[in-house]
């Protein structure tokens, strides 16, 4: 039963724009972006940045090849305007970077604004008022023609005051609550903005469209965008921003929609930091560019050092299955998972073409800075081919295919038995227990061999049920040789189905490793597995091992 109140909530209504053409494009290049982690980022902390923090997340900023950067609200406290003095006073901003400041259209704010900016070459000076509905029936008390002149007002103070700035000085004008703004009024005070501005060839004004508040599916936002394109004055002199919150969850979707819609310009924080339910994150939107080739322009070649500085600089954690940079997002648990991303992985590496074809990695680890070691992760829902993966990737075993659904058995059951995730060290103690470490009712003592052209000849030394035995044969190998030697007093009958052998370990300390498999009367399949300096000796060991795990 529905317990929310009837005609509490209601549909966003729809846009009326019947020639949209923003379902028809793609994405062909990446934007301008700007990163708003300063100031749209730092509000939303528990515990604001101090300069330190700030300090060391700028040059983060820098380092990933942002441009236009959002240093914060000079106006609003002094840690905001010691800040930006000291990156000015200690030439810490590159010439080819733009700082941005945001303030609110009252000339005190301004005036100080402009003071903090004192010997910035280039700064984007971004003025709002809020033109939504709600905020103006409900915050000011306003009616549109008294918004706009707010916003007029603010422009003509922005522009007193640039007359006395030694530097270039860029315009943003953000209708704050824009997706709240009846879309007619928003168009309105735009182009009354770029008009009382001077908007031209050399002048270029940033319109910021903000979802201050996401309120609609994410193509309602895009309809929104391609209609204001539609309507704004000197359309090839505005550059289109957006500027996503994530308050329905879609703030990437609504962000890259746009995009389509027109949108020139991309605002948003590192790692979705921001107020309520966060900004939209650069990082994903860069990377799912990354992988439709698609350069973005940022360098996010090791993601790790990113997701480091900025949880320490914002003291919020990242959630482990953040696209491209959780700690799982790069892992599987589940045994058919494991088992194609195997495949894929060996199969990428054979081919040459680079055209990345791995199964349930859409884009290669390696290309931000991950590692494959943790790909493959084992618990109870773990199968065989991510098993035989860390051993073979970790410690050097390449079980043979046929192997690997018994070890895939014998893990797994442990992991159930202990109801948690087997670190890769686990499954290597599991691996050595079920064939290194084994209780014997027959003992290898000694094993010598020689072969000529047609057969192979060995001696054999062993132990069974506590007696010494020694004995020969010959056969068509030195395992066949084995086999015959054992058969003239075992009593146990078994056949040999399978046998592989690899090196394993650096070239100066390697040693020999068999895998054997053998058939009994009633056991289809069992591995053995044996490890020595000599190959021989090491498939000898390998076939004691399957007969005491087959008749123990």
């Amino acid at each position: 039963m529905n317990h929310i109140k009837k005609g509490k909530y209601r549909p966003y209504p729809k846009i009326d724009l019947p020639n949209r053409t923003w379902p028809d494009n793609s994405i062909t290049k990446a934007p301008k972006w700007c990163s708003v982690d300063l100031r749209d980022g730092n509000q939303a902390l528990i515990n604001p940045m101090d300069m330190d923090k700030k300090l060391e997340l700028f040059a983060l900023l820098l380092k990933l090849g942002f441009k236009e950067i959002e240093v914060g609200f000079p106006s609003a406290s002094k840690v905001e305007f010691d800040f930006l003095r000291k990156i000015v006073d200690d030439g810490l901003i590159p010439d080819d970077v733009t700082v941005q400041v945001l303030v609110q259209a009252r000339e005190h704010l301004i005036a100080k604004t402009f003071e903090a900016l004192k010997g910035v070459k280039k700064a984007t000076v971004h003025l709002y008022n809020s033109t939504s509905v709600a905020q103006r029936k409900i915050v000011f008390g306003k009616s549109q023609d008294e918004i706009i002149e707010i916003a007029l007002n603010g422009i003509d103070l922005v522009k007193k005051y640039e007359k006395e700035h030694d530097g270039k000085i860029f315009l943003e004008y953000s209708p704050e609550s824009f997706t709240g703004t009846e879309l007619e009024f928003a168009a309105k005070i735009c182009n009354k903005v770029t008009k009382r501005w001077g908007i031209g060839d050399e002048r270029k004004v940033i319109i910021n469209l903000p979802s201050t508040v996401e309120m609609a599916t994410p193509n309602i936002y895009a309809d929104q965008i391609e209609w204001m394109s539609n309507h704004l004055d000197n359309r090839e002199n505005v550059i289109i921003s957006t500027h996503t919150h994530n308050d329905r969850g879609t703030s990437i979707a609504a962000t890259e929609l746009a995009l389509l819609a027109g949108a020139d310009r991309v605002e948003g924080t590192l790692l979705s930091n921001g107020e309520r339910t966060g900004n939209v994150d650069i990082i994903t939107l860069a990377l799912n560019m990354t992988t439709q080739g698609i350069e973005s322009g940022l360098n996010f070649s090791d993601v790790n050092e990113v997701v480091d500085v900025v949880q320490r600089c914002t003291e919020m954690p990242t959630h482990p299955r953040h696209p491209y940079v959780g700690e799982l997002v790069y892992t599987a648990f589940s045994g058919s998972h494991q088992d194609a991303i195997n495949k894929g992985l060996a199969y990428q590496k054979a081919k040459e073409e680079p055209f990345w074809e791995v199964p349930y990695l859409p884009m290669d680890p390696e290309d931000v800075g991950r590692t494959y070691e943790s790909i493959i992760r084992i618990n109870s829902q773990s199968g065989k081919g991510g098993v035989a993966y860390i051993l073979d990737k970790n410690y050097g075993y390449q079980l043979p295919k046929a192997m690997h659904p018994e070890i895939g058995r014998i893990v797994q059951a442990v992991s159930d038995a202990k109801g948690k995730e087997l670190n890769p060290e686990e499954v290597l103690e599991i691996f050595k227990d079920t064939y290194f470490k084994i209780d014997e009712h027959i003992s290898l003592i000694d094993f010598t061999h020689s072969s000529n052209a047609k057969t192979s000849t060995c001696q054999l030394t062993y132990i069974h049920d506590g007696k010494k035995i020694v004995a020969q044969g010959e056969g068509n190998g030195p395992i066949d040789a084995c086999k015959k030697a054992l058969l003239k007093e075992y009593k146990h009958e078994f056949s040999l189905s399978s046998y592989s052998e690899h090196s394993c370990g650096d070239k100066s300390s390697a040693k020999a490793v068999a895998y054997i498999e053998i058939q009994t009367k009633d056991i289809l399949s069992c591995f053995g597995v044996g490890a020595d300096n000599d190959i021989a000796t090491a498939s000898v060991k390998a076939l004691f091992c399957a007969l005491n795990r087959a008749f123990k």
